[in-house]
């Protein structure tokens, strides 16, 4: 039988499972010993000081965060997580959060009966995404996991929205997230603060295709459109918002539509993300 007793050990625990070394000292003295019943009485103490941080902590701004992608086989998904500060926003523990946001978003989708034809969106809020699943490694819902996010880094956070996109052969899901980073420790998860997904039709499976939707996805996060539009819309100047008229953000002196017409797809949709969104309006009201 293994005590949290020495200062070594302290520190252990710590390590290995990111709980503050004075709880780990009460766990497992009230348990007896370090062992699967210590680490679930400790995840539950842990989940408690985070639900009691997160009351304290509520009503904070949450102007920070961090816009996460994920994509596997036809179904690709996005999320935003808020927080605090920047200085949060770069610790391995919140990204780690936005990663479990991302994959219980996949997991939801998975559940989802695939429209054989045509392709598929949704969007969840606050309170949805709050109520998914953790994950099947995971006890609980998405919001215990903010709750523990919480407790250890002492910010308010909001799991702010998702949105995902399945797709059925024919279509293709163009991707873009700026100022992109990955890490070994996130899965296939792209971070970044802004996002977007861009749906196309294509007739036969072409090479460049993720080089095109990747220009889409660049465009639709710096030109911010309002809606698709028809290639058969007059050219617009900066302050168009119908995607296909717009000037081409690599290009200006071509539309997108342009620019989307040699490559054989056609853009039927969009969804555009950027973290923070809605705060600064909702600050004026």
């Amino acid at each position: 039988m293994v005590y949290c007793t020495t200062t070594w050990a302290i520190w252990n625990c710590q390590l290995l499972l990111g709980y503050k070394p004075l709880q780990n000292v009460t766990g497992l003295n009230t348990v007896g010993s370090y062992n699967t019943v210590a680490e679930i009485w400790l995840h539950k103490e842990a989940q408690k000081e985070g639900w009691s941080k997160a009351a304290k902590l509520q009503g904070r701004k949450t102007k920070e965060g961090l816009i996460g992608l994920l994509q596997e086989g036809n179904t690709t998904v996005l999320v935003e997580v808020n927080c605090e500060t920047d200085f949060v926003s770069r610790n391995l523990k919140f990204q780690l959060l936005v990663q479990q946001v991302a994959l219980g978003t996949m997991m939801h989708c998975q559940t989802l009966k695939d429209q054989p034809s045509a392709y598929s969106k949704g969007f969840l809020n606050s309170s949805e995404l709050s109520g998914l699943p953790a994950g099947p490694d995971r006890e609980g819902s998405l919001k215990d996991q903010l709750a523990l996010a919480i407790g250890k880094l002492g910010e308010n956070m909001i799991l702010k929205r998702a949105a995902w996109v399945k797709v059925p052969s024919g279509f293709y899901v163009g991707s873009y997230v700026h100022g992109a980073m990955q890490s070994p420790s996130l899965h296939k998860l792209v971070l970044g603060k802004y996002g977007a997904l861009v749906i196309c039709e294509t007739s036969e499976q072409k090479t460049n295709l993720e080089d095109v939707g990747r220009r889409l996805g660049q465009h639709v996060v710096g030109m911010a459109p309002l809606s698709v539009g028809s290639l058969d819309d007059e050219p617009g100047g900066e302050a168009e918002t119908k995607m296909l008229s717009q000037p081409y953000l690599l290009d200006p002196s071509i539309t997108l539509g342009q620019y989307v017409q040699p490559q054989g797809v056609s853009v039927v949709d969009f969804v555009r993300f950027e973290c923070g969104e809605g705060e600064e309006a909702a600050e004026t009201e």
